[in-house]
């Protein structure tokens, strides 16, 4: 049934394309009346537009239209949208344009007078095709934020760089240096790296540098014998040898104590390693990752860092940009805190308003990601609603009266709207709340208490892309 099929996962979209207006809303209201999410597009071209503009799973088109043909509907989804699935409806069916249609892969061909209970057979066809296409994509998604670089999330061009970079370090064996201010997701980037090398099946092992005393620095990363120190009661091995084979994460390199620089250096060039308080050498295959928000070249110039030393660690660097630098990427961002904050703490979130997604994507975000992801945990820990609002904000987020201002740039402010007629105003508040929205139909239409198909209609009416 094409009820139960719609209801696994979010409702299947489908555009439905054809200039006989009546004949493409008794469509769509069949396919809406079973639970599909359907959307009219009442000319070619205006389908072929729509099909740049938003992701549709299954397009049902007409074949013959005044402006265009199904068949240039299929061209254009076989270009944009290569996994939708394309239904070809006509009134003038001839053996050729069917064979025609499904050469050029269209899912099925239809004649009309529609028989509406055929139409939702094949649509229900169709839409198994999506969900199965949707659970292979859920899984290897899981499996890349587990283990690859899909973990490290972002969609801007600084990302883009970070990732393609990444994937022609991993496979290697060099040491690498991150790069990156506090919060940033240095480890994470180090994570991903092992994960992605030959050695990921052997330890992946991290030390913060900048927490510990030299002495007690030396022991974590060197090991010491029993008797080398008071309370060193007995033989304790150190991160190189608990790597052996594997990666050592060195956090914070820059502040590490200038003795322990050396000792490092002499371990980077030997392979060896000597536990506090022996003579004996120590065999040691560990890849070396490290990281620092310092500036190194001016560490060197201060005298508080050996550049032999930078020069071995910096053999390969990654750079991290700020949060602010890459500000496209925090709706994203969001979005996964919220799913990976409400797993673990057993909440139902089903997602967030528009006002506090449009207050998080305003704030600078000295912190970085770090600070974004406390913030997000904060949310979903406080909430009790299942959507995450301006009053689930941290206190020190939300603005002095705990509201996010209002998204509407009207020049000097209210006064500026007064003596514009209603459909002017109209157009400005749409426009403006497909701005907030980055783009999104979905969550715009819902802001402006509409359908999506009336919201689609007023875009077309008012001519906004």
């Amino acid at each position: 049934m094409a009820k139960t099929t719609a209801k696994a996962g979010p409702p299947i979209k489908v555009l439905v394309i054809d200039d006989d207006d009546a004949h493409a809303e008794t469509v769509a209201d069949s396919l809406a009346s079973v639970g599909y999410d359907c959307t009219v597009a009442d000319s070619g071209a205006l389908g072929l537009a729509m099909l740049d503009r938003d992701a549709y799973e299954v397009i049902v088109t007409d074949l013959r239209m005044k402006d265009s043909t199904g068949l240039d509907v299929l061209a254009k989804a076989n270009e944009v949208l290569p996994d939708a699935e394309v239904i070809v409806v006509t009134g003038h069916g001839t053996v050729q344009s069917a064979v025609e249609a499904m050469q050029q892969g269209a899912f099925n061909y239809l004649l009309k007078p529609l028989d509406l209970k055929q139409l939702r057979a094949v649509v229900d066809n169709a839409a198994r095709n999506q969900h199965l296409r949707r659970a292979n994509a859920e899984l290897n998604r899981r499996l890349d934020e587990k283990f690859g670089f899909e973990g490290v999330i972002g969609n801007s061009p600084q990302m883009h760089e970070v990732v393609n970079r990444l994937q022609r370090i991993a496979p290697t064996d060099a040491t690498v240096l991150i790069q990156g201010d506090t919060g940033t997701g240095k480890e994470l980037i180090a994570q991903a790296i092992h994960q992605n090398s030959p050695r990921k099946n052997r330890p992946f092992v991290a030390l913060n540098c900048a927490a510990l005393s030299e002495n007690i620095l030396e022991s974590e990363l060197f090991g010491h014998i029993r008797g080398a120190f008071t309370d060193a009661s007995a033989d304790r091995i150190g991160k190189f040898e608990y790597a052996n084979g594997g990666t050592l994460f060195l956090d914070e390199v820059g502040d590490m104590p200038l003795p322990t620089q050396i000792k490092l250096l002499r371990v980077l060039e030997s392979h060896e390693i000597t536990r506090v308080g022996s003579n004996e050498p120590i065999k040691v295959n560990v890849r070396i990752l490290s990281a620092t928000n310092r500036d190194l070249e001016e560490a060197i110039a201060a005298g508080t860092f050996r550049e032999d030393l930078y020069h071995r660690l910096k053999v390969l660097t990654v750079k991290l940009p700020r949060l602010a630098e890459r500000s496209g990427d925090i709706p994203l961002l969001i979005d996964h805190f919220i799913r990976m904050h409400a797993s673990r703490h057993h909440k139902e979130i089903s997602g967030i308003s528009t006002a506090a997604r449009r207050r998080l994507m305003s704030l600078p975000w000295p912190g970085n990601v770090r600070q974004l992801k406390n913030a997000v945990e904060s949310m979903v820990v406080v909430d009790y609603d299942g959507v995450l609002d301006l009053d689930d904000l941290p206190p020190e987020l939300a603005d002095d009266d705990g509201a996010a201002p209002l998204p509407i740039a009207t020049g000097d402010g209210l006064a500026d709207l007064v003596g514009k007629p209603l459909s002017e105003l109209e157009r400005l508040f749409i426009a403006e709340t497909l701005k907030v929205t980055g783009g999104n139909r979905e969550e715009a239409a819902k802001t402006l208490g509409i359908g999506e198909r009336t919201l689609y209609r007023k875009i077309k009416e008012y001519g906004l892309n």
